[in-house]
């Protein structure tokens, strides 16, 4: 009963998360400011659909010319360039919203911050790729020296002790594999940061 219940209350609230509006917005809203809200967020022209749904239910229906104004209104400060950049060096997507007089300029900002964006998380993720393999390959060496104390300790079995030699074998394979992965990621890296630089050191457009 009480799994139920709580799975009610998160249903509801994925539910009321999913509504663009509350009742009370429908009932007192001012299309032409939610026009613009979702104008200067960059919101594509869909949104005006969750908006009729979320308010279908208490009676209210868009006023579709007020929204268009507003949001054409917000789309002429979000379309900026320096916007665009900034977007782009997020990491965020692009839902193409911008007006055709405003779209070029837009996107050659965005697409040269997506381009920053893209290098540095080349640097990042090399980052964080070098720190997992190392720590995996100080497991793997403490593995080892363990396994090489049992093999030679007369106090096992000699069963025991070539199962442990063949497994110190596979566990040595993974070591070598490890420290030339981290050998060459570490070179990518460099490179990566290189790339970053340089890109850094010209990039035509500067926020």
């Amino acid at each position: 009963m009480k799994a139920t219940a709580i799975g009610m209350v998160v249903t509801l609230l994925l539910l009321a998360g999913c509504a663009t509006l509350s009742k009370e917005e429908c009932l007192m809203v001012d299309w032409r400011t939610v026009g613009y809200e979702d104008g200067v967020a960059g919101r594509t022209g869909d949104r005006i659909g969750q908006h009729r749904k979320a308010c279908a239910d208490h009676g209210v229906r868009p006023d579709l010319d007020a929204y268009q104004a507003g949001r054409a209104a917000g789309l002429r400060e979000y379309c900026h360039p320096r916007n665009g950049y900034q977007v782009g060096v997020s990491g965020a997507g692009y839902g193409g919203p911008c007006p055709a007089d405003l779209a070029p300029a837009f996107m050659a900002a965005y697409d040269a911050g997506r381009e920053l964006y893209v290098r540095r998380y080349r640097v990042d993720h090399a980052d964080e790729r070098l720190a997992e393999m190392r720590m995996e390959l100080a497991g793997v060496q403490h593995r080892i020296a363990g396994l090489g104390f049992s093999v030679a300790s007369t106090t096992y079995s000699a069963e025991s002790r070539t199962q442990d030699a063949i497994h110190a074998a596979h566990l040595i394979e993974r070591h070598e594999r490890l420290r030339a992965d981290i050998e060459q990621l570490e070179k990518d890296r460099e490179q990566f940061v290189r790339e970053l630089e340089d890109y850094e050191a010209r990039a035509a457009f500067v926020p």
